[in-house]
């Protein structure tokens, strides 16, 4: 994906902003419930981003090892690699 692709997206995704701590864990401890509901909030922005499909794309090519991309946690985009390998 060409800079100019990224460039074009990136702006227009929902999770910048206020919104960003959610799509990434915290640097201290974090519960398997705060876990969950956290990313059920960042899930909940992604399914309203118009650009949620070039974000998935992005993680998936670049091989994003952390954070909420495109709707999918780390695992989630793991699982979805395999499928469409």
């Amino acid at each position: 994906m060409s800079t100019s692709a990224v460039a074009n997206w990136q702006p227009r995704a929902l999770c910048r902003g206020n919104h960003s701590h959610l799509f990434f864990p915290p640097s201290t401890f974090e519960r398997k419930d705060e876990r969950e509901r956290r990313e059920v909030r960042a899930k909940a922005i992604c399914k309203a981003c118009p650009v949620k499909g070039e974000c998935l794309e992005s993680a998936v090519a670049i091989r994003e090892p952390y954070g909420i991309w495109g709707g999918l946690t780390e695992v989630e985009r793991r699982e979805f690699q395999v499928q469409t390998a």
